[in-house]
Order: structure tokens, then C-alpha cells, then sequence
């Protein structure tokens, strides 16, 4: 990928249907909250957390199922460890594919990063049978990842292509590989969640003119635009262009029910814009640079206060009046 392969703004979505869910910003307060619910669902026999993570309940196989579908089954809803889907894939050399992806997600899921890279990558490269195809359109469209799609912003996807592709995106940022990463996510069809995780990935190289192009026009339409803007005046901040940047956090301030953690980014933001402004007004080196040229005048003038004075002297000595 290079920096003018995109032209247009890449987060208008024409899909009537997106795999996305409301976006959740990470903050201390709520990574608590988030821990001590986690800790009573699973009191009160809710489904284990270090399981794959299932919107609703966990769908059943219809009956007589093949050997391949019920291993593979089990591994996926049932099991905390990727290991046992890597055992099922040397297994069922058909499912191998499929097997590896969901190992990647679950290990994704845990925070290994690297190792889920690897098999997100093996998974995508390595073709199913139609069984695996057939069982995974039926059966794991309630599979649900949370993905980073930015720091501290997380969206869970419903299993898909864009579920897979965030995932490894974040995975391979996560591991340094921000090139790579920016290359993963540039394939997903436009959506704001790939905007922000591709528009992230470009600031964080430097990419701040692809950052502007990809936003232009951009509103304030929810929390994930609101981060999308928060890039796009960093980006204008670090191109010199602060006045539109100013007009960008204008705009992220504008919608009231923007999440606070966001406006207070844009509050933050704005302050050091105006003291670069400030700097630029008051540089002490352009004070310094004017005193020179002040102590010249005064030093004239005094010059000619003294020759003054001398004069004066002189002519009443002469008898002058």
C-alpha cells in the first residue's frame, strides 16, 4: 500500500446490514465495572469468560452431525485453550482452516497477539472443505470478537470477514508490524470501525496528509466519527494547519451525547492549540530578537539628551543667556 492509493474518504458504509456492535471506550472506571460484572455473571453460571465469546446462547448441532462438525463443535464452544482447535485441525486436515482462525480469535481474545497472528494468518491461507464453509455459515454467525479498533476504543464484531481482518490488524500493531497492520485492514470494505483502525495506523507512521484526505467531509455522527475527527485535527495539528484543526474539535464538541471520555480529549486538544498560538505570539526568542533594536533607540536618545546638556553648558559659559 502506498500513501495515494486512497483518494476518497474510506468510512461511508452502503451496507444496509454491518457486523458491528456500539462502540466501548475504555476508561479505568469502566475496565472495573467491566471486571466485577464479569466476576458476578460467572458467579450466578453465566458462561465463562475465557470461553469464545457467543451472542445469545451457544447453537446446537442439528442431528447427526459428522464426526468433523462435533469435534470441531466442541473445540470451538467449549474449550479455553487454542490448543485443542490446533488438535482438531492436524485432525481434520478439511477443517484445518476454519480450526485455525477460531484458535487465533480465542487467542486473540486472551491478549497473545503474536501467536494470534500467526494462526489468523495460517487460518485466512489455508482453504476449507464446503462442510467447513456450510458449518460456519450456520453455526458461528453469533460468535462475537471485541476488537481494538484504536486505542482504548473496542467494537465487538459478529463473526465475519471484518472480525478476522480487525482482529489481525490489531494483533499485528500490537506487535510493532504498523505497515502490515495498516495493509490488513486497507482490504475491509469502507465502515467507520476500519476508517478508525486504518486512519490510527496512519497517523501513528506519520501519515498525516492520508489522514486528512481519508476524513474530509467527515461529521460528528457518533462516538467512533468523534474519535475518527479527534485523528483528523492531530493530523491538520501536525501539518501546521491549526485553524482547521481548531474547526475539527469544533465539531467533535458539537454533538452533546459524544461519550465524555472523547470531549475531554477535544477540550485537551484545543488547549494545545491555543498554546501554540500563544508560543507562536509570544516566542521569547522573537522578544529577544526585538531588544536590540529598543536598547539601540534608547541609547540614541540618551546620546542626545547629554549633547544637550554639553551644549547648554557651553553657551552659559560664553555668557549666553
Amino acid at each position: 500500500m502506498t500513501s495515494g492509493d486512497a483518494a476518497l474518504p474510506i468510512y461511508r458504509d452502503t451496507r444496509d446490514l454491518t457486523p458491528f456492535g456500539h462502540v466501548h471506550l475504555r476508561t479505568p472506571v469502566r475496565e472495573l465495572a467491566d471486571g466485577v460484572g464479569g466476576l458476578i455473571h460467572g458467579v450466578l453460571g453465566g458462561r465463562d469468560p475465557a470461553l469464545i465469546s457467543v451472542d445469545g446462547d451457544v447453537p446446537r448441532l442439528k442431528r447427526m452431525p459428522s464426526k468433523a462438525a462435533k469435534a470441531v463443535h466442541t473445540a470451538i464452544f467449549g474449550s479455553k485453550e487454542p490448543e485443542r482447535l490446533i488438535t482438531v485441525a492436524r485432525t481434520y486436515p478439511g477443517w484445518a482452516g476454519l480450526c485455525y482462525m477460531m484458535a487465533g480469535l480465542l487467542e486473540y481474545k486472551h491478549g497473545g497477539y503474536l501467536r494470534a497472528s500467526e494462526l489468523l494468518q495460517r487460518g485466512l491461507s489455508t482453504r476449507n472443505d464446503d462442510d467447513a464453509n456450510q458449518y460456519a455459515a450456520a453455526y458461528l454467525m453469533r460468535v462475537v470478537t471485541r476488537v481494538e479498533v484504536a486505542e482504548r476504543i473496542e467494537v465487538p464484531v459478529l463473526f465475519s470477514e471484518e472480525s478476522v481482518f480487525l482482529a489481525l490488524s490489531h494483533s499485528l500493531r500490537e506487535t510493532g508490524q504498523l505497515e502490515a497492520a495498516l495493509q490488513t485492514v486497507a482490504r475491509l470494505p469502507p465502515s467507520l470501525p476500519s476508517a478508525l483502525a486504518r486512519c490510527s495506523l496512519a497517523f501513528a507512521l506519520g501519515w498525516d496528509k492520508e489522514v486528512v484526505v481519508w476524513t474530509e467531509g467527515l461529521l460528528n455522527s457518533d462516538d467512533l466519527s468523534a474519535a475518527l475527527l479527534l485523528l483528523r485535527a492531530r493530523s491538520l495539528r501536525r501539518l501546521g494547519a491549526r485553524a482547521k484543526a481548531h474547526e475539527t474539535l469544533k465539531e467533535v464538541l458539537r454533538r452533546r451525547k459524544t461519550d465524555l471520555a472523547l470531549r475531554n480529549d477535544a477540550l485537551t486538544d484545543r488547549a494545545l492549540l491555543l498554546l501554540d498560538n500563544g508560543r507562536k505570539t509570544l516566542n521569547p526568542r522573537d522578544w529577544l530578537r526585538g531588544r536590540p533594536a529598543e536598547l539601540e533607540t534608547f541609547e540614541v536618545i540618551r546620546k542626545d539628551v547629554e549633547e544637550r546638556r554639553l551644549w547648554e553648558q557651553d553657551w552659559k559659559q560664553s555668557g549666553g543667556d
